[in-house]
């Protein structure tokens, strides 16, 4: 701020109970009154102060106005204590139908539509299909399981939107434009073959509700930024996130990032998985102080995604020795992978212990499956991750299961390797618990939860069951997996598995998700 209150502090001698104690006193000026405009004038010789506001004219009304409302965007205290989508707080999880993914419903525009959008920790960018020339089919009859048609979004049918010009802060592609006011493109390349999305950025409303059990509900409606999906192409043509994307990472474009700016909700939110593939995610959640946690660790000193550090890998009570590892914690990638070398000291010490036949499935993307009795299912060890500070994280569902009979039932531990430095740690490790995405502590916490204890339980959606599904697992889940380092979304293809030499901590890869590639949008690959 140019102007400033003046402070003229004097010294006074006050003489107490006979003895000498220093006061100080202040003199406040009004940051417009002359006081003010001849002492601006004295510090800058050279400086006009020709727009310097005239006192009850409209111009000085709107600069205390102003004034006002930063000093109320900058108090600590933030608006809202907790946020969520306006259907309700409740995530969703259809199985094979949308590869694997979890999904909410959200509400944006005016008037609102209603979209489906897949939940990802693992990326920055929401999007959804718009205006479209290619997109994946919307209509409830492609999709088992779905009980309503799935939107498209169109800019000029919402009052509320306008296109973010190329001159923006948040616009990647800005210096590829014309002229600064053109509508900001934008390129989402993805690891999968031929997988992407692209269109422009759009400023519109997200439709949010307030409140929980123990207060009022209100509505609120939040700007964010979006990106208008015009054109999908690869894996988002082929079942996976067929009505977009919610990236919940750090970057600044996502949509806890700009919630926190606005000063909506503290700069943290949460998730929660259950067995029963449900859960729910809410903005603004801090969790609470009996949680577990650990630190978030920045990549070439910046914090660009979910990364923590493993300190080992605990099988039965034996808590392996040089399994410790950093990972991403990643709410779009369906499994959990592991450094090669931790993955073989891993599956080795889970085989011993085991103890039961292993057999080998050509169609299954895990290599360590076995057929075991009913006796020797109850015998089958325990997974545990342990953290910094004896911090621990039991895994409460790390194994497939496939009944084969009434005697036999296949099991297979669900872990794959990568090549890479870093893993991944897949929502199939994170069922089971409440985890807390503290952005503005720098932790990720946890806390054994069944997902119904947290506010926000206005809707009441019911995810379908995949019982008649005739392919229990993730379609093409017997691909390769990629183990190239993430590019920029500019660039087509993969980049070298081999990290730049003047990178010594390369950016985390970007793993199989399902079918699909793990989402790694523009903001969160762009330092390789």
């Amino acid at each position: 701020m140019a102007f400033r209150f003046l402070h003229c502090l004097l010294l006074v001698n006050v003489l107490v109970d006979g003895s000498i104690a220093l006061t100080f006193s202040s003199k406040l000026i009004h940051r417009y009154s002359d006081e003010a405009k001849a002492h601006w004038v004295s510090r800058n010789k050279n400086v006009s102060v020709e727009s310097w506001p005239k006192r009850d004219n409209s111009k000085y009304f709107r600069l205390l106005l102003s004034s006002d409302l930063t000093r109320q965007k900058m108090k600590l205290s933030p608006r809202y204590n907790l946020l969520y989508p306006s259907q309700g707080s409740q995530t969703l999880f259809f199985g094979n139908v949308f590869d694997w993914l979890h999904y909410t419903w959200i509400d944006i525009g005016t008037p609102n539509v209603s979209f489906l959008v897949a939940l990802d920790t693992g990326s920055d960018r929401l999007w959804v299909p718009c205006d479209c020339i290619e997109c994946a089919p919307l209509s409830a009859g492609n999709y088992e399981g779905l009980d309503r048609d799935l939107s498209e979004y169109s800019p000029s049918l919402s009052s509320t939107s306008r296109h973010l010009p190329c001159s923006h802060q948040l616009c990647d592609q800005g210096p590829n434009c014309k002229s600064p006011k053109e509508p900001c493109p934008y390129i989402a390349q993805y690891l999968s073959e031929n997988t992407s999305s692209s269109g422009f950025l759009i400023e519109d409303k997200l439709h949010l509700s307030s409140g929980g059990r123990h207060s009022t509900q209100s509505s609120v409606q939040a700007s964010i930024i979006l990106g208008c999906g015009r054109k999908q192409s690869g894996g988002y043509l082929e079942g996976a996130a067929p009505d977009g994307v919610m990236g919940l990472g750090p970057g600044s474009i996502s949509v806890p990032s700009l919630l926190a700016k606005a000063g909506l909700i503290q700069d943290s939110f949460s998730i929660c998985f259950n067995e029963n593939y449900s859960g729910r995610i809410l903005f603004g959640d801090q969790g609470h102080a009996q949680q577990q946690s650990t630190p978030f660790l920045p990549v070439d000193g910046d914090f660009i995604a979910y990364i923590v550090g493993v300190k080992s890998f605990c099988v039965g009570n034996s808590c392996l020795k040089q399994t410790g590892f950093q990972a991403l914690i990643d709410s779009g990638t369906s499994f959990t992978y592991l450094p090669s070398e931790v993955y073989k000291r891993v599956v080795s010490e889970f085989d011993i212990q085991v103890n039961a036949r292993r057999i080998m499935i050509q169609q299954y993307p895990w290599e360590y499956c076995y057929n075991v009795s009913l006796q020797e299912l109850t015998n089958i060890p325990k997974v545990e991750l342990t953290f910094a500070k004896n911090q621990t994280f039991l895994i409460q569902n790390p194994l497939f299961y496939h009944p084969v009979n009434q005697e036999h039932t296949l099991i297979c531990l669900t872990v794959i390797p990568t090549d890479d430095d870093y893993g991944t740690i897949g929502q199939n490790f994170l069922i089971g618990y409440h985890m807390v995405f503290d952005r503005e502590n720098l932790r990720f916490g946890w806390s054994s939860s069944n997902c119904q204890d947290n506010m926000g339980d206005t809707a009441n959606f019911t995810s379908p069951s995949n019982e008649g599904s005739s392919n229990p697992l993730p379609a093409n889940q017997q691909q390769s997996i990629p183990n190239s380092t993430a590019v920029s979304p500019a660039v087509a293809g993969k980049a070298s598995s081999k990290p730049s030499v003047a990178t010594p901590r390369p950016i985390p890869p970007c793993h199989s998700l399902c079918s699909l590639s793990l989402v790694c949008l523009l903001f969160f690959c762009m330092s390789r």
